[in-house]
Parts: structure tokens; sequence; C-alpha cells
């Protein structure tokens, strides 16, 4: 395990789960703050060239402006299919909540 505490292409090669997520302007309390950071974390396309194999591109969505759409056609992007794993996942606990069996 290794954190990154800056967006570079060493910490993309290097990764196998890239965890998106937007900066969010509640958690500032200044302003101009959020204004300077905002844009600085935006995944583009390219930026995936020299990205291992089995990197898989994470956010919990809906985005704003840190995934470029040109990374949704990529097969590394596996947010739309992250987000489809939690509709289900959130039905099996409510079914096991509910004590509802499919079987």
């Amino acid at each position: 395990y290794r954190e990154y505490t800056e967006f570079s292409s060493e910490a993309i090669a290097s990764a196998d789960i890239l965890y998106m997520t937007r900066v969010q302007r509640e958690r500032f309390t200044d302003l101009m703050e959020y204004e300077k950071v905002k844009n600085i974390y935006v995944l583009h396309n390219e930026m995936l060239n020299n990205s291992r194999d089995n990197l898989k591109v994470l956010h919990p969505l809906p985005r704003v402006k840190e995934i470029n759409q040109d990374v949704d056609e990529n097969p590394k992007a596996y947010y739309f299919q992250q987000a489809e794993n939690g509709v289900y996942t959130r039905q099996a606990v409510i079914c096991d909540l509910l004590d509802i069996r499919l079987d």
C-alpha cells in the first residue's frame, strides 16, 4: 500500500487502483482556497497510457470535472461498473434486512 499526496504520472503508473473524488467545496472554509485547487486533480485519458494493465479507476459518482469524459471508454474506467455493483449490494442488504430470500 502506498498513498500519494501528489497527482503525478508516477502515482498513476504504479497504481492498481486509482480512486478519484471531487475536491469538495463544503470542506473549505475559505472559498478562495477552494477556487485555487478545485481543478488541479483532473484525470485525462492520456494520463493512463503508462499505467498498469490491471489498473481500475474508481469514483463514487457523480463526477464534476475530476475525470474527463474521454476516460469513460477506457477499459480501465471502472466507475460505472462500481456504481452498478453498488445497486446490487444495496439490494442484497435490503433483502437481508427484510428477511427476503430469493432461492
